[in-house]
């Protein structure tokens, strides 16, 4: 039994608990996601993890699954709209929608979405805290509860040779996220993956605190880490999928009622 179907069962039947939803009609999965996709790009907006055109999500499309949504290159995370997002497909053309798309999003994702046909949706960005752990080159330590999410599941690509627009490059940061949830691009910043939006969008933000809960703790003094039995079980309890969905739940909430233009 896998970690999401024990989290499952364990589940109370008498209340209302919600869980990613399922979808009988493509069209309706595609708009699902679509929403989805907005939302998260205007959450990592209001966070401050824009750094002038850089920064990419995608989501794979449900139908058409070589082909993958994304925010058009250009436009400010905090006014897209689902009807600006654009399709593109396995070599790199829009398909859908009015916007070019970036480069660097197309050689990264699509080499991710290739070699993980598990992950519905990847978000890298420049967010301040993850670039500078993708400074120092290193991991993120066992040092609280939440970022034992990572533990033991995040890879670390140690190289940089300039902004990525090489497909070859691509494969090479696939090949270091591996099957993990998440890749530090040293000198770059974060990468997650998640089988659903709101999963990639959830990893990418706690990792983002737990860079910078890393940065002020060394900073401060001597960390105490967290023993490694510890840290694998804690990783088995808050590390998979479903729970990073859950937990960015109250998130998809307070943006969907403050920019309910978002789904235009």
């Amino acid at each position: 039994m896998s970690d999401e179907e024990e989290f499952l069962e364990k589940l109370p039947t008498d209340l209302i608990f919600r869980l990613p939803p399922t979808f009988d009609d493509v069209a309706d999965e595609r708009r699902h996601r679509k929403e989805r996709l907005t939302a998260a790009l205007r959450v990592f907006g209001k966070f401050g993890f824009e750094e002038g055109v850089a920064g990419h999500v995608t989501a794979r499309d449900p139908e058409h699954t070589d082909h993958f949504w994304v925010n058009p290159f250009g436009m400010s995370f905090k006014h897209i709209r689902v009807s600006d997002l654009i399709l593109v497909n396995h070599e790199g053309k829009v398909v859908e929608g009015r916007y070019p798309v970036n480069e660097a999003a197309f050689a990264i994702h699509s080499q991710v979405h290739q070699a993980r046909p598990d992950v519905v949706a990847a978000a890298h960005s420049h967010s301040t805290y993850g670039r500078a752990i993708s400074a120092l080159g290193q991991r993120l330590e066992p040092i609280t509860q939440d970022v034992c999410a990572f533990y033991q599941d995040h890879g670390l690509f140690d190289d940089y040779t300039g902004v990525v627009t090489d497909l070859e490059e691509g494969k090479r940061i696939a090949a270091a996220l591996g099957g993990h949830k998440a890749v530090i691009l040293r000198n770059h910043g974060l990468l997650t993956v998640g089988d659903t939006v709101d999963a990639a969008a959830w990893w990418f933000i706690t990792m983002e605190r737990s860079c910078q809960v890393q940065l002020l703790a060394k900073a401060a003094g001597q960390v105490v880490p967290i023993g490694h039995d510890n840290a694998v079980l804690t990783h088995e309890q808050i590390g998979n999928d479903l729970v990073g969905w859950i937990n960015y739940q109250p998130l998809y909430d307070q943006i969907t009622r403050e920019q309910p233009d978002l789904f235009e």
